[in-house]
């Protein structure tokens, strides 16, 4: 399965800060953005992964993970001439998707929770797609789903104005090696973009949709409002002081996958090491850590 980032747009509603820089480079707490949905997909077991990102902010990018070497993964970089949409994704990835299943992760979401991993690995589907669902008290800001008694989902519904669930959508999709051409039969929407949800209702018409509920206690965050940049900044940086452990740091996933072995991992950290982020991978070496 590949993993795809979509980290595009304009990052509107972080202007001023994004007119210079990619939002997903914006810093939330001790790590930028990308590093969250990264760490995400690389839970979920991918090892490929393509970062979709406009042509200003490619080389940024590729400047800050490379070829994805040293986290024991293969980084692909693909640019997106404008912003159309979150299913145009699909399209700009087609030939690096090649037949393939994958999983796109919105590059402004924050996922974290005991377990999350094995959740995730757990939950590929090897056929149609599945969406996960979270539960929130205003479901009115979200696209949510809704499901029969026997939780299967029913419909999809961006923004309710009246209550059918408190099931949000969280920006994380597993989809098969139809994706490509389901996201190519999609006409634009009023805002003249390929929606997701769209895309999404193509394989509930195909009774193809699955859905899982993300267990209580996983943490879902989407970054990229000024408030809730800065709760996710502000929760990143209570947990890791309170629990000693980082949150969404790749490189220590990759060593704990045996993806890269204890020198590569003392080589980053001595690399990091006038940070607290490299210290704390050199820490971690400690067999009592």
């Amino acid at each position: 399965m590949k993993g795809l980032i979509l980290a595009g747009g304009t990052g509107s509603r972080l202007w001023p800060i994004t007119l210079g820089v990619s939002k997903q480079l914006v810093p939330v707490y001790d790590k930028p953005m990308i590093y969250y949905p990264l760490s995400t997909l690389m839970l979920a077991g991918c090892r490929e992964i393509a970062i979709i990102t406009s042509e200003n902010d490619l080389s940024s990018f590729q400047r800050l993970l490379g070829d994805g070497s040293h986290l024991g993964i293969s980084l692909t970089y693909l640019k997106q001439d404008s912003p159309k949409g979150l299913a145009d994704a699909y399209l700009v990835a087609e030939d690096y998707i090649s037949g393939d299943a994958s999983c796109l992760a919105l590059g402004d979401n924050l996922f974290y929770g005991q377990g999350l991993g094995t959740n995730l690995r757990k939950s590929s589907p090897s056929t149609g797609a599945l969406v996960f669902g979270y539960r929130v008290s205003n479901p009115q800001d979200y696209g949510v789903v809704q499901t029969d008694p026997q939780g299967k989902p029913i419909s999809l519904i961006e923004k309710p104005l009246t209550y059918v669930s408190n099931l949000a959508i969280p920006g994380l999709y597993f989809m098969d090696s139809s994706a490509p051409e389901r996201a190519a039969r999609l006409k634009p929407s009023s805002r003249g973009e390929l929606e997701i949800i769209d895309l999404l209702n193509s394989y509930l018409q195909d009774d193809a949709l699955e859905i899982s509920v993300l267990p209580r206690g996983t943490v879902w965050l989407d970054t990229g409002g000024f408030d809730s940049l800065a709760e996710a900044t502000e929760y990143v940086k209570v947990v890791q002081k309170r629990e000693g452990r980082m949150i969404a740091s790749p490189e220590e996933i990759a060593w704990r996958m045996g993806w890269i072995s204890d020198k590569q991992l003392e080589v980053r950290g001595k690399e990091l090491l006038r940070s607290g982020y490299g210290l704390y991978l050199l820490e971690i070496l400690d067999p009592r850590k």
